[in-house]
């Protein structure tokens, strides 16, 4: 049986960027904190923990005093900064660059709707990390929108301004536009009463694997995709696969591999998603070919 390891999964740029800054630092200190986990990937979060890696919450960070933290590739808000500065907390900023650009596009925007008495709207995931460091930059005001009802906490007699977090799925974000486009035109008869304007604001690195991932499982008879179950990012990404080839299993590690889904079998392949490390995409690739060597052994 061929077990074949998608080299367009695991991390992506920053996430990359935020641990190799929190190895780096590790290296020269013994303590360091993370504001919140800095992967949604527990077992990445356990082999950082045991390097010295420490998470905190937000509520952890008010106690804090005169130590080093890092910010994850999600960013934060202005907020965080702020506290910091008071409790002479060194930051180790590691927020991707994607995201940090658009806190600043969002804050710009925010100011423009301030003054026409507009709304800011984020395509996104209430409560995500990166939501709450671009609501920060909106001081709270910014509408999350997710599912379709969400659409209702919309004012469509005033203007609106949508982005995305960078994560979420293209196809989801202009099916959302599209909607708001709709609601707006039902409100005020003609688009052009009310202003509109859309940002695409996903990151393409995130975006380009849900084709990238669709090739790949249709080239394979089984898919396993690894990945933490509180990945939003993984359920997503998942689908993708699932719905390409049936045959795709979703599981955190080695371990939950089952025997029964090879069975018949030519060809594996072994995904995950832009938090899944490659060194455990390596150790569940292995543990299938340990279990196709049992196989054969017992045929």
């Amino acid at each position: 049986m061929k077990v074949t390891i998608d080299q367009n999964s695991g991390y992506c740029f920053g996430v990359e960027f935020a641990i190799q800054m929190a190895e780096d630092e590790m290296e020269e200190s013994d303590n360091l904190y993370c504001l919140g986990d800095i992967v949604h990937n527990d077992m990445e979060v356990q082999r950082l923990h045991e390097k010295g890696l420490r998470i905190i919450s937000r509520e952890d960070l008010e106690n804090l005093r005169n130590c080093k933290v890092l910010i994850r590739a999600h960013g934060e808000p202005p907020e965080t900064y702020q506290t910091a500065l008071k409790n002479n907390i060194e930051l180790i900023d590691a927020s991707c660059p994607v995201v940090l650009k658009l806190q600043n596009r969002v804050k710009n925007a925010f100011d423009q709707m301030e003054k026409a008495d507009g709304q800011i709207v984020i395509y996104g995931k209430p409560g995500h990390a990166e939501v709450i460091g671009l609501t920060g930059q909106t001081m709270g005001k910014a509408i999350i929108v997710m599912h379709d009802e969400d659409l209702d906490k919309i004012d469509f007699t005033k203007p609106v301004t949508l982005f995305s977090q960078t994560t979420k799925s293209t196809q989801g974000f202009y099916r959302i536009k599209a909607m708001i486009e709709e609601r707006l035109q039902a409100t005020n008869g003609e688009l052009e009463t009310v202003a509109f304007n859309a940002n695409d604001s996903i990151c393409r690195q995130v975006s380009n694997r849900e084709p990238q991932l669709q090739q790949f499982a249709q080239e394979q008879d089984v898919i396993i995709f690894v990945s933490s179950k509180k990945s939003s990012n993984g359920k997503a990404l998942f689908e993708v696969c699932r719905a390409t080839n049936p045959h795709s299993y979703f599981i955190a590690n080695e371990e939950e591999l089952q025997p029964e889904w090879f069975e018949g079998m030519n060809t594996v392949g072994v995904c995950g998603a832009t938090s899944t490390p490659m060194w455990l995409m390596e150790q569940v690739a292995n543990g299938i070919r340990t279990l196709d060597s049992e196989l054969l052994e017992a045929t």
